[in-house]
């Protein structure tokens, strides 16, 4: 079974969100021991904002691609009796289920249980922005 990492570089439809995580030094996270729960935008989720700016700063990037990073293993099932969960970069992610879809933070999760040797993928359409405050961000339950 591949890690989270080789997983995603096996997907042409996480091309963009494989170079943000090299571009963010966050390769051997993804390759670590884990386990870890990653909610992943697909390119088109990524093409919902300014690619070039979110590539430019190097700082941000890599926070944005930590919140939405989980310690732990999360299965749909997991994420369903939730209502959020902290992330790597400090922050929480609004758990919620609307007219049956599960939605995190402000993605639609679109495909679950993506199992990894060291964890879970579950994709995403919209890339989360820590900076967003709100209810999105930091529901302040966790």
């Amino acid at each position: 079974m591949k890690d989270i990492f080789e997983t995603l570089q096996a997907d042409d439809s996480f091309r963009t969100l494989v170079d943000a995580l090299k571009k963010a030094g966050m390769v051997e996270t993804l390759q670590g021991a884990g386990p870890f729960t990653l909610f992943a935008a697909d390119n088109d989720g990524f093409m919902k904002l300014s690619v070039d700016e979110i590539m430019a700063d190097t700082k941000a990037l890599k926070e944005t691609l930590q919140y939405h990073l989980v310690e732990g293993k999360l299965s749909e099932e997991d994420l369903r009796a939730m209502d959020c969960s902290p992330t790597l970069n400090g922050k929480t992610l609004a758990v919620r289920v609307r007219h049956g879809v599960l939605v995190v933070d402000n993605g639609n999760v679109t495909a679950t249980d993506i199992e990894c040797s060291n964890g879970i993928i579950h994709v995403i359409d919209s890339v989360f922005r820590p900076s967003l405050s709100g209810w999105y961000g930091d529901c302040g339950c966790c």
